[in-house]
């Protein structure tokens, strides 16, 4: 048995295959600095969006050792989204994420707009990205979604890897 408990999230209306996503303009962060980008001019191709908790927290752990064990972000572009700041960011990015950016939407706007916004228990007024991966082509369609319907819950790499070889090959 887990030492936590795994609690299931409410139904949301989220970005979903076949759908643009939505364009934004956050801090993008990089592991030597950042600077307000729009998601429209960092996709070049080719992008993997991840929605990930909090940095620090062991989904967000997790879903960048995964990026990084399974080469991702030496296929196409690999980008985070986080309520962390710019600060944990690079924190992040120092140990794990090779090649990745990672987006700062500190006031969860972007995962609101999204649909993977969700209250964290016992913290008021704190909104949380439930995990979410979006498989973007260079016109911003989402050619794959995962979004998670549990806490914690993580997405198959397999079929991950397989969209990504359906993408760029």
């Amino acid at each position: 048995m887990p030492d936590f408990d795994v609690v299931s999230l409410p139904e949301t209306e989220h970005v979903a295959e076949g759908d643009a996503a939505p364009d934004f303009t956050r801090p993008l962060v990089n592991e030597e600095y950042w600077e307000d980008a729009a998601l429209d001019d960092a996709v070049d191709g080719p992008t993997l969006l991840v929605f990930h908790p909090m940095d620090g927290a062991f989904q967000a752990t997790y879903l960048y050792n995964t990026i990084d064990d399974h080469g991702w972000a030496d296929d196409l572009d690999v980008l985070g989204l986080s309520i962390s700041s710019p600060y944990a960011h690079k924190r992040l990015l120092a140990e794990r994420g090779e090649g990745v950016r990672i987006f700062s939407d500190p006031s969860a706007g972007v995962i609101e707009e999204y649909g993977l916004a969700h209250d964290i228990d016992g913290m008021t007024g704190v909104t949380e990205t439930r995990p979410a991966v979006f498989l973007l082509d260079g016109d911003r369609a989402v050619e794959y979604a995962w979004v998670a319907n549990e806490h914690p819950e993580f997405p198959d790499a397999e079929e991950i890897d397989d969209a990504v070889g359906r993408l760029v090959d």
